[in-house]
């Protein structure tokens, strides 16, 4: 079977995670509670009138906070798959996976006071 062209291989990655994309979106409620606040924080954001450095560091949190989520997500359903059963080192597994959503998100959350402190109070 011949390689496809380089151009060709892309576009279908790209295709690929935009379906991952809608999919973690339609069937995962975490990162659909994540979208709701990244959509408010941008729209504070514009209605605070943020520096485009305060905006740099608002999209760095909120891309990393939903794609650690989504690999979290990718963690939790290869490990259930592999286990069905309930197994105690998957369960370590999964709370570790969800440890590092826990820390991009308090991150998060200490960037956000620090831009919008001041400008609330």
């Amino acid at each position: 079977m011949p390689k496809e062209p380089f151009i060709i291989n892309r576009i279908k990655s790209i295709g690929f995670a935009f379906k991952g994309l809608f999919i973690l979106i339609r069937t995962e409620s975490s990162i659909q509670i994540q979208l709701v606040i990244a959509l408010a924080v941008t729209l504070a954001g514009f209605y605070f009138g943020i520096s485009k450095t305060e905006w740099m560091l608002q999209c760095i949190c909120i891309g990393m906070v939903m794609g650690i989520e989504g690999l979290n997500t990718a963690v939790e359903k290869i490990a259930d798959y592999i286990q069905p059963e309930y197994d105690k080192k998957i369960g370590l597994i999964k709370d570790i996976s969800a440890g590092a959503v826990m820390v991009v998100s308090i991150v998060a959350v200490i960037v956000g006071c620090i831009i919008y402190w001041p400008k609330v109070f």
